[in-house]
């Protein structure tokens, strides 16, 4: 009898809350684009590497090959007769030194006497935490240069004032024409040249580290460098261009998860987290907010090969020099690849719609040579939580998560903010965390309804007492004894549904770096790894079907039901 009595209740009371103007709303959805939920989770955990040298830098004082010179300024002359130049003296020289800058080597021999100057070079990278102890992964060309690229990066950044210093003298030496701009650049390009096949270096000393942002303070106090070492390293485009960090002393880092090759194909959306150089090394923003990464998306335009037979991804998310080591992540929010190059136009422009990812695979191949096991941080699971719960404008229910991941990492850089950001939406009302549901069910919109089921309960249960003797009612758990069988839609019966899924549906969005980049050699047109130098648902909310909540608040909600019967069960005397 009970049974059919929970069953007819169960009903009507699965009716109440169908009722118009009765229902217990689930919590609003918020519609969170796919790229705006990545970045919230993997902003944390990616990070701008810098790798530094300092050197003694030699070059040898430029001695002039004087009969090639005079050969040369032979030519000239020719010219001038033949009408081919002005026969203006300007004229002449602005020619001279224009055949020498395509061959300064023909024209310039070393001197014995060598410029020494103690210099550094340094570029900016992109890497992001694999493990919660502080393995992390980047490009292998972001980690160190081959000899002879080195030579060239120190030519350009340290040999500027002798560079400078030849060309005057040279210029000196033509004769009394140095207002003319363009021999004197002509002439300063010809040692850059010059120089830079010349170069000797010596005492090289290099250093791997991340520069991390601090909560709060001003523009001076927002950073620290953590210092890094190399662990495995691979082979530089066109190679598995892959290389492994290690910082120590580290716990509970943010970390993103890693997913497979086979999670993306042609037509999907990827999405390239890192550190442009457009930002990072110019002087419009600070130095705090230059610490954000910057977020691009674009489909998977096609899977290639190098003729080493190595994998690539095509894609047309834009990326830039200071992307290198850069993850690249599917919808779900795994990592399918690293971020490793461009094709690179003739004027140094990079090409958008043909940005290179090294597949996740690889980087896989390459954690496992060392037994590096990626993992989930307790940061990153608390952290994730509490996004969830942000973006379904659950600011109570997040802000205890938020804080715990402050209390896990009191260094993380975003989490401040979220703290802050959830307290001022509670105090503007703009908060939707839920409430239980039994309350609301009887003194809300449906309790006239639930009254009136409680009192048919109660009038049957009198009924039942009169016509059988006053023993008590078992107080066995409702459906727990034989021939009391549970039924469909019973109270609290709780929906499974899955939960922690991502939110939102995927929206479509384009974001472009506003500036070009520095011009680079002509006649560069080819694909070259970037230099570092130069739609898913929302989570039920609590007390939705499935939601964090469901199953405490129904629970809840059968226990005082439960009482309720076991209370009628009983003769009077003994309520």
């Amino acid at each position: 009898m009970w049974g059919r009595i929970s069953a007819v209740a169960g009903l009507v009371l699965a009716s109440t809350l169908a009722l118009p103007g009765t229902a217990v709303a689930k919590p609003k959805e918020v519609d969170v684009p796919v790229g705006t939920w990545l970045a919230a989770r993997t902003h944390p955990a990616v990070q701008l590497t810098s790798v530094s040298y300092t050197a003694d830098v030699a070059v040898p004082t430029p001695e002039a090959n004087l009969e090639a010179i005079r050969t040369l300024t032979q030519q000239g002359v020719d010219a001038v007769q033949s009408g081919k130049i002005s026969s203006d003296e300007n004229s002449i020289y602005r020619w001279v030194v224009q055949q020498m800058a395509k061959d300064p080597g023909r024209y310039f021999s070393p001197g014995g006497r060598e410029r020494v100057v103690e210099a550094t070079a340094g570029g900016l990278c992109t890497g992001w935490w694999v493990t919660p102890d502080g393995y992390m992964v980047t490009a292998a060309h972001c980690v160190g240069q081959e000899e002879t690229e080195l030579a060239q990066t120190f030519a350009a950044q340290a040999l500027t004032k002798i560079n400078e210093k030849d060309a005057a003298d040279l210029v000196a030496d033509l004769g009394d024409i140095a207002s003319d701009e363009e021999i004197l650049r002509t002439a300063t390009k010809i040692f850059q040249v010059w120089n830079a096949d010349n170069i000797k270096i010596r005492n090289v000393k290099s250093s791997l580290s991340l520069l991390q942002s601090l909560p709060g303070g001003g523009v001076d106090k927002t950073t620290k460098t953590v210092p890094i070492e190399l662990v495995a390293k691979g082979t530089v485009y066109p190679g598995k261009d892959v290389a492994i960090l290690k910082a120590n002393g580290q716990s509970d880092l943010p970390t993103v998860p890693l997913g497979e090759d086979s999670d993306v194909r042609v037509g999907d959306t990827l999405y390239i987290s890192g550190f442009p150089g457009t930002v990072t090394q110019t002087s419009i923003f600070n130095l705090e907010s230059k610490l954000d990464p910057a977020f691009t998306e674009g489909p998977y335009n096609a899977a290639r090969q190098t003729p080493e037979g190595v994998p690539y991804i095509q894609t047309q998310a834009p990326s830039y020099p200071g992307n290198s080591g850069g993850p690249v992540f599917g919808k779900d929010g795994r990592v399918i690849g690293i971020l490793v190059g461009g094709l690179i136009q003739q004027d140094g422009g990079s090409t958008e719609g043909e940005s290179f990812v090294l597949p996740v695979s690889i980087v896989k191949e390459k954690l496992n040579e060392k037994n590096i096991k990626p993992a989930e941080s307790s940061t990153t699971k608390a952290y994730n939580e509490a996004l969830d719960l942000f973006f379904q404008n659950r600011y109570s229910d997040a802000l205890p998560k938020f804080r715990e991941t402050q209390a896990l990492q009191p260094s993380h850089p975003y989490v401040a903010k979220y703290i802050s950001d959830s307290q001022q939406a509670v105090t503007a009302g703009k908060d939707e965390s839920g409430t239980p549901i039994l309350p609301w069910l009887l003194w809300g919109g449906g309790g006239l309804v639930a009254l009136f089921v409680i009192g048919t309960i109660a009038s049957v249960a009198r009924g039942r007492r009169r016509s059988r003797s006053p023993a008590p009612f078992p107080p066995a758990p409702y459906g727990a004894q034989p021939g009391y069988p549970a039924h469909a839609g019973q109270y609290g019966q709780p929906h499974h549904g899955q939960q922690g899924q991502p939110y939102g549906a995927p929206q479509r969005y384009q974001q472009r770096a506003p500036y070009p980049l520095p011009a680079a050699p002509e006649d560069t047109r080819a694909v070259r790894p970037y230099s570092p130098y130069g739609p898913p648902q929302a989570q039920p909310g609590p007390g939705a079907p499935g939601g964090p909540g469901a199953n405490t608040r129904i629970a809840g909600l059968e226990a005082e039901l439960e009482q309720l019967r076991r209370t009628m069960g009983r003769p009077p005397e003994q309520r």
